[in-house]
């Protein structure tokens, strides 16, 4: 017997590349250890919607980065948007940032009501002074 409805054709995934900018694997902090590694031994460097901690190592590794947002910010939907926002900054100054520097980046609960603007000019301060 043969279904009574039609099934649409389905196309093919888009060939345009994603216009926002990425983070690779390889400029991602993974593990927990690692996280605590440069929350621990790294610089600090505070700011009003972020805390930024640097770790440089004598190595010459591509800089990592790492993200910090907790439920303190909002709920999973807003601290998403903020972990993108960063992510999106990030990426953008990741040429910027001297090669064999970890760097976690602590959003604080007034992140949420940040623009990306602010966020961008706090996290840009912050790598300047740390990481470049």
């Amino acid at each position: 017997m043969a279904s009574s409805r039609l099934a649409a054709p389905r196309g093919a995934p888009s060939c345009r590349p994603d216009p926002r900018p990425v983070l690779a694997r390889p400029n991602r902090l993974t593990r927990g250890a690692e996280y605590k590694a440069v929350v621990r031994r790294g610089r600090r460097c505070a700011a009003t919607h972020t805390v930024t901690y640097v770790n440089s190592s004598a190595a010459e590794t591509t800089p990592r980065f790492g993200f910090i947002v907790s439920r303190q910010v909002g709920s999973a939907v807003v601290r998403n948007t903020v972990r993108r926002r960063l992510k999106a900054v990030c990426a953008e100054s990741l040429p910027a940032v001297a090669p064999g520097n970890d760097i976690v980046i602590r959003a604080l609960p007034g992140a949420a009501t940040a623009s990306f603007a602010d966020l961008r000019a706090e996290v840009n301060r912050c790598l300047s002074r740390r990481a470049a």
